[in-house]
């Protein structure tokens, strides 16, 4: 299984605000884009997503950008991944209305594709952005890094 890199970038972007979170003010996607070396045209489509999905809370105009919208702790990773991948059908036959194999509904592989999947889904939902900042300051520096290299 591979995730997107539209949802790939969506972690990202949180683990940036999250860390930047206690130097307060607002981080624009131009920061985002300078730490992790991406493009601002994937960012802006994503911290759009973010938002409306109430992750972040953005401003706009001179002096604006974004922050979290919620506390680190109260951002599920498995809410956050199911949010932004548009489909987590491993194998077709997942996909609702596909009965294209014949031996779909007798298939074990599709029951243990299934499992895997659920077990996947089940370790994310057991943790939230603040498990993934907990080298908060070693995050900071690493940004910081990136700023200054710009």
């Amino acid at each position: 299984m591979r995730l997107t890199i539209f949802t790939d970038y969506t972690l990202r972007v949180l683990i940036y605000l999250g860390a930047r979170q206690r130097a307060g003010g607002l981080a624009t996607i131009g920061d985002v884009a300078t730490a992790y070396g991406i493009s601002e045209n994937h960012l802006m489509k994503i911290v759009y997503h973010l938002a409306r999905q109430g992750y972040v809370e953005t401003t706009r105009g001179k002096g604006g950008g974004m922050r979290l919208a919620r506390a680190p702790e109260t951002i599920n990773i498995g809410e956050v991944v199911r949010s932004a991948e548009e489909d987590l059908a491993l194998v077709e036959c997942f996909e609702p209305g596909n009965f294209n194999c014949p031996i779909a509904p007798e298939c074990e592989l599709r029951k243990l594709l299934g499992l895997a999947l659920n077990a996947f889904l089940e370790v994310l939902d057991g943790q939230t952005l603040a498990d993934l900042l907990k080298p908060r300051a070693q995050l900071v520096r690493i940004f910081s890094d990136a700023a200054r290299r710009r």
